[in-house]
């Protein structure tokens, strides 16, 4: 259950911090689906490997010597797919909709699924269900707003204004910036 809470909570903020950069930024919509699909994979990918080393480097340790690596290579599939399956969820609606109605959906969205993964987690634990629910979502939804805060507060730098229109209104002096 672990690994696969890791993993979809990973893949949604995650992904929703990388297609809010790059819609802010002003890229072309093709780009940004794209590049939303291979993240989910490349990103999948990458969390299973670091799953797989981290699970098994901790068992050798508890054991103090080698283990079966067969709990640990299940634990990364289940990571890889727990990742690649929720990433559709903050990237579908920009494959729907337009730009900026697409990145409120896809947060909405995503701070949904947050909540459902937090409830079915306490199920799963006998925990309080809505209380669970509401800590994942509100504190997943917290730190992505506080990397969404930097993000928006180094673009307002890089545009001279922390108006909205402004730094919306300024994709190409985003893209010429050497950052």
């Amino acid at each position: 259950l672990r690994t696969i809470v890791f993993g979809i909570i990973d893949s949604l903020v995650s992904t929703v911090g990388l297609l809010a950069g790059i819609d802010v930024a002003g890229a072309p919509h093709a780009t940004l689906v794209l590049t939303g699909i291979v993240y989910a994979f490349v990103e999948g990918f990458s969390m299973a490997s670091g799953d797989f080393v981290s699970e098994e480097s901790a068992e050798e340790y508890a054991s103090m010597s080698g283990v079966n690596s067969r709990p640990s290579l299940i634990s990364a599939v289940m990571m890889f797919f727990s990742f690649v399956i929720a990433s559709p969820v903050p990237l579908a609606p920009y494959l729907l909709l337009p730009a900026g109605t697409a990145l409120v959906v896809s947060v909405s969205a995503s701070v949904l699924v947050l909540f459902a993964v937090g409830v079915l987690s306490a199920r799963f634990a006998h925990l309080p269900v809505v209380w669970r629910g509401a800590r994942m979502a509100l504190m997943i939804t917290g730190a992505g707003g506080l990397a969404l805060l930097a993000g928006f507060l180094l673009l307002g730098e890089i545009v001279g204004s922390y108006e909205l229109s402004v730094v919306l209104a300024s994709g190409d002096a985003v893209r010429a910036h050497p950052l």
